[in-house]
This record gives C-alpha cells, structure tokens and sequence, in this order.
C-alpha cells in the first residue's frame, strides 16, 4: 500500500487581511493544529471559507499542497514558509501532482478521501503575500495542489498517513489536468478524457464542457480558489 507523510492538519476560520489600503476576509491563513481533529463532509472542524461561491463545497472540503515545493518557493520568493504557507489544510509528502490522480481514493485517519480536481490559487494568494503573479506562478509552475472530496467522514491525526485505497483506471494526474486546463485549451481530446473520468468536480466539468462548445470563461474573471 502508497502511503505518504502527513506534515501538518491546517485549519482557520475567516478573518480580515489588511493590505494594499484594503480589508478582505480571507480564510487563507491557516495554522498547524496538532490534536486529533474531525474531518466532516465540507470541511475540518474549525475551518472555514469567507467567500462561499469560489471556495469550499464537497469537491472541495479538503485543500492539499505538497510540502515538496516548499524549496521552490522559498527559493523563489525569497521567504520562509511553514506549513499551510499556502492555506492549505493538509501539507504532505511525495505526493505531488504528477504522483496523484483526479479519482483516487485514500485513508486518511478514519476518513475515507478522494481526489476531485488540481486548485486553482486565487487572488487572496497574491494580496497575502503582495506578489500579484503569485497565481499566475502556480498555473505555470504546475505546483497548484488538489482538492480533496469526502466519501467517509472521520477523525484525523497529525501521525496519521495518507494511504493510497484505490487508484483511479483512468489515471489521469493532477499535472495532466492542469496542462489541459492552463496551456492546452484547444486539446479536444485531452478535455474529452478528462470529461470521461466520473470523479472530476462539477465545477472543472462544467469548463471543460463550455470550452467544447467553443465558450471560453471570461479571462478578466478571478481565478477561483
């Protein structure tokens, strides 16, 4: 059985985030918790969304970041980062978005998780840490993550591992969803085999959907988190 390293549960409720002369509510920030916690359908106790329409939901109760890039970044931006630097709820090992396909299924603690699409940073990424092509940086890296969705819901501990149950037939990678979705739009087969895989949110669905209809989302729209 693939089993990986949890390093850090992360959580945070909403709160205020002052930059550039502004306040916008944020749940972004997240710290390390390190006792036993419930992992619920649409989040971590404790976590929480402020904007509802562009975060959260079942296809997006649990946001995962691998603790592997966290050299690159600090290279690149000059910082320190600890984990959950990218508001991310679990911060692993090894299990980076090449390794990890859109469907597969894992144990986490009691819980039982399965991949349901890459993440798509958004602009609060940027306003945190005052880069503004911050974004832009994780859809062209391809460090971007992946969300979790909730099949079973259970307690999670910081020593727990994150065990590979089931591995998607498909085995279309987070990596490959996002070269579809980023660098090549107009790949009508790509799109098609990922439309094909079952476990693939409704949200990135419904883009892959519009675009074989020749509907292209506005690109003055903020990319969603």
């Amino acid at each position: 059985m693939n089993q990986y390293q949890i390093v850090s549960i992360n959580v945070g409720k909403p709160s205020t985030l002052y930059t550039d002369g502004q306040e916008i509510q944020t749940g972004i920030v997240k710290r390390p918790v390190h006792a036993p916690v419930h992992l619920k359908t649409l989040n971590f106790e404790g976590d929480g969304q402020a904007d509802l329409v562009h975060h959260g939901g079942a296809d997006k109760a649990v946001c995962v970041y691998p603790h592997d890039h966290y050299v690159y970044w600090e290279n690149d931006l000059k910082l320190t980062l600890s984990p959950g630097a990218f508001g991310e709820n679990l911060t692993v090992k090894g299990l980076t978005e090449d390794k990890v396909h859109i469907g597969d299924i894992f144990q986490l603690g009691e819980a039982v998780v399965q991949v349901s699409q890459p993440r798509q940073p958004c602009f609060k990424l940027a306003k945190r840490y005052g880069i503004k092509e911050l974004p832009l940086k994780f859809q062209t890296t391809g460090f971007t993550g992946y969300y979790f969705r909730v099949l079973q819901e259970g307690i999670v501990r910081e020593r727990d591992a994150l065990s590979l149950l089931e591995e998607h037939p498909m085995k279309r990678s987070v990596q490959y969803a996002n070269t579809i979705m980023h660098h090549d739009k107009k790949n009508r087969e790509g799109i098609e085999m990922l439309l094909n895989v079952d476990a693939l949110s409704a949200n990135w669905r419904a883009t892959f959907e519009k675009r074989l209809q020749g509907i292209e989302p506005d690109a003055s729209k903020r990319l969603e988190g």
